[in-house]
């Protein structure tokens, strides 16, 4: 083999992780900026509920799409907060799933799903679990003010956050997947890395990681 091949592919095997991590960078970014933009909402997430909160995750640009009938796909970040109130590394998620009813085109929606407590997310590695169904998901209370702190002792398991074009939209979560990347946490965190041992350790020491911690501290 010519040593200009050999280089060549030596190179791409080295560079291939690189713009793998690089991936998942950019998705961590792109959560920064969707939980960014929903707090600079005049209808934002209570501070209140993101503080009582033990998990999120935060889907930046989900797809729906349908002619009659529908279908979710979207990749994200799911975190969940420990015993001392510090943020976990994140793990990244997939939601699929399909709904039926009069909708046609093509629709992009960051959204956020913000958990009353974190035992689901810790044990999401087991496989996957299905909105509305394994969980029961509500639509969030808006505004900043304290008064929407009595709708926290709602049944709901999941409360549910949706932006479309800068602006709060509904969307139908009920059959929904939610299930681990486990491909974009390999590319991440190294092919030995499980979810529930990412949740659990916290040593990522990347910037976009540490931003989103910030980030999430702010509201405790």
């Amino acid at each position: 083999m010519k040593p200009f091949i050999m280089a060549m592919m030596v190179i791409g095997l080295l560079a291939s992780p690189l713009y793998a991590q690089e991936k998942e960078n950019e998705k961590i970014k792109a959560s920064i900026a969707v939980l960014s933009g929903f707090s600079e909402m005049e209808e934002n997430i209570p501070e209140q509920l993101l503080a009582i909160s033990q998990g999120i995750i935060i889907v930046p640009k989900m797809i729906n799409a349908g002619l009659m009938i529908g279908g979710k796909r979207g990749k994200g970040i799911a975190m969940i907060k420990g015993e001392n109130g510090e943020w976990s590394d994140p793990i990244f998620v997939t939601i699929t799933g399909g709904s039926v009813g009069a909708q046609i085109g093509v629709q992009s929606t960051d959204l956020i799903l913000v958990f009353k407590n974190s035992k689901t997310l810790k044990e999401i590695g087991t496989g996957s679990f299905t909105l509305g169904g394994d969980l029961s998901v509500a639509a969030g209370p808006i505004g900043r003010s304290s008064s929407a702190q009595t709708d926290y002792k709602l049944e709901a398991e999941v409360y549910s956050y949706s932006r479309s074009k800068g602006l709060f939209a509904g969307i139908t979560l009920n059959g929904a997947a939610l299930a681990v990347d486990a491909n974009a946490n390999s590319a991440f965190y190294g092919s030995n890395s499980d979810a529930k041992t990412i949740l659990s350790s916290s040593n990522s020491k990347s910037r976009p990681v540490m931003d989103l911690k910030d980030l999430l501290n702010d509201f405790n």
